[in-house]
């Protein structure tokens, strides 16, 4: 991540990323560009507290999204919570970061507009607002509507919303911004499945982690 841009804001985008696939690697490259972005680190969560343990093991995933991002400058990996033990907070893993490049530089949460709206049973969850910016990707011309969730969110929202990309360069954090982005309906369930029953995910996602997949037998029978 130190070869990256030093300035400028950071993106950061979690998930188990089993597997990484077009759908993750196009959110980050389009977040990268309209929001003006200096670079986007992709974090592939250890030990997520809210679902089912991944099919395949952390340095499985890892592996496979530093092949994803390999040839893209713009991409990096942070391999963080594959080496920690315990679970993957969201909160602790800002914090982190926030040390490790200062507090006056901008850091912005990447997330989808399901898991923002359910941001109120997140760990510490309005201690996001301190350590970085909220961009939420959402379909285009589609308006995020947060009034009918957890009425704490919508108060978060009425007063922290922004529709500028700049105003992210202005401030290390405390923004959020909604974005849209081309809607690919792919998911990693759907390409477990396809995978398990000998079916084909190409096209799906990239060459090089369908070949890693299929070199590591990961998600065959």
């Amino acid at each position: 991540m130190t070869e990256l841009g030093r300035a400028g804001p950071l993106g950061i985008l979690g998930g188990t990323f089993d597997p990484i696939h077009h759908g993750h690697l196009r959110l980050a490259e389009e977040a990268r560009e309209r929001l003006a972005l200096a670079a986007v680190c992709l974090i592939p969560a250890g030990t997520p507290p809210h679902r089912h343990p991944p099919q395949a093991d952390g340095q499985h995933r890892l592996a496979m999204v530093r092949a994803a991002v390999a040839a893209n400058p713009g991409l990096a990996v942070d391999a963080s919570e594959i080496e920690s033990q315990g679970p993957s907070y969201t909160v602790p893993t800002l914090e982190r970061l926030r040390a490790q490049h200062g507090p006056g530089r901008p850091l912005v949460l990447l997330l989808g507009a399901d898991a923002f709206l359910g941001l109120t049973t997140w760990h510490r969850w309005q201690d996001l607002f301190t350590l970085a910016h909220i961009a939420v990707a959402t379909r285009p011309s589609h308006v995020l509507e947060t009034t009918h969730k957890a009425p704490a969110l919508a108060a978060e929202f009425s007063q922290r919303q922004t529709l500028s990309a700049a105003a992210l360069a202005e401030a290390p954090a405390g923004c959020i911004i909604p974005f849209g982005i081309t809607p690919l309906d792919i998911s990693a369930t759907a390409i477990r499945a396809a995978l398990a029953t000998g079916g084909s995910a190409r096209y799906l996602l990239p060459d090089g982690v369908l070949d890693y997949i299929s070199r590591n037998r990961l998600y065959q029978p």
